[in-house]
């Protein structure tokens, strides 16, 4: 399976890393608006540099187009590849704007490929383990659910950036950048967000958009919910999810479900923390670069998996638009004070 790399910051690199390390796979080409950083990638994973988007595309053979450039511009860059017959994968968000996002499943319906989202969280272990608890009703009726992302972002993390934290290309601050996978595993563990209600701010960096964002969530189960996401947070925390239903709660820290308490017939379940999960979940309270590329490279196993079986991939870009959805709501809660419905799927 041949690789394309859309895109040479920090995200593309974690991309090429890991499509680089499965058998079989090869990245052959590197597109990048920057043409040192995308000569600079092309050798470090192989393949042909590329400063223009269209020559880009143009490269054959190449099966798969993984896009890691700017979010605002994430469905421009996959509807031009999947035109080209290309299967897409999508560093989140899928885009910064749903009608985009229904643009490009469009297109992908029409050109019949596949179109995946990098939201690694669903395929870590834990994770895993959390999601079948749930599905199985081990927990319970939903009650509860809680997201706290309370990270921090130094100022030259946005100042070094042409995009970072303006509404053009990153389309929100803490919550569409940084929280978007939170909100996507809420949703993907208690079901369909129905209302919102938010407030958000900007309290530190010198940005147009939030730097701290809250949101009380009722999910279509009658659950009750909050997303809390700031960069504002010095030194940063572990990202932290709990989950409460009829029969315990769950409680996951970075990547590591570190508590289980259940009432059920296998008694109360305690897991130790100290895994590398938890190093890489500390890593991401405080710093962009991902370090540790095996979960990305579990992404494009399961959607390689997905191309050859003619299956679905584990967040397709109909599953990627929900949490954009999501976000958008909780936006326009804030502007207006008002809580705002969301459409039923």
């Amino acid at each position: 399976m041949k690789v394309g790399i859309l895109g040479a910051g920090n995200i593309s690199e974690t991309h090429a890393r890991a499509a680089g390390s499965i058998p079989g796979v090869e990245v052959v080409a590197v597109h990048g608006t920057n043409r040192q950083k995308a000569e600079k990638l092309a050798r470090e994973a192989g393949g042909t540099p590329y400063a223009d988007v269209a020559r880009f595309l143009a490269h054959r053979p190449m099966d798969i187009v993984a896009i890691g450039s700017p979010s605002g511009v994430h469905a421009e860059h996959a509807i031009a590849a999947v035109r080209k017959g290309f299967h897409v994968l999508v560093e989140k968000p899928l885009d910064i704007m749903t009608s985009r996002i229904d643009e490009l499943i469009r297109e992908v319906d029409r050109a019949e490929v596949k179109a995946g989202v990098f939201f690694q969280d669903r395929l870590k272990p834990d994770v895993a383990d959390i999601k079948a608890i749930v599905e199985t009703g081990r927990l319970g009726t939903p009650v509860l659910a809680s997201g706290r992302v309370k990270w921090y972002r130094p100022p030259e993390y946005y100042s070094g950036s042409r995009w970072r934290g303006t509404w053009a290309l990153d389309g929100g601050g803490a919550l569409m950048n940084q929280g978007i996978h939170t909100v996507d595993l809420l949703a993907w563990l208690f079901g369909p967000v129905a209302q919102v209600s938010a407030r958000v701010a900007t309290r530190r960096h010198a940005i147009e958009v939030e730097d701290t964002a809250v949101a009380v969530l009722e999910f279509a189960s009658g659950a009750l919910g909050t997303i809390e996401a700031s960069t504002a947070i010095y030194p940063g925390y572990l990202r932290r999810v709990e989950l409460t239903g009829a029969n315990g709660t769950l409680v996951l820290e970075g990547d590591r479900l570190v508590s289980a308490d259940l009432l059920d017939a296998t008694g109360a379940q305690k897991a130790e923390p100290g895994s590398a999960a938890d190093r890489q979940g500390a890593q991401s309270a405080a710093s962009p670069v991902v370090s540790d590329a095996s979960a990305h490279r579990r992404v494009f196993e399961d959607f390689i998996r997905a191309i050859e079986t003619d299956g679905t991939p584990a967040c397709d870009a109909r599953e990627g638009r929900r949490s954009v959805a999501i976000v958008e709501a909780i936006y326009e809660s804030a502007r207006t004070r008002r809580p705002v419905d969301l459409p039923s799927a």
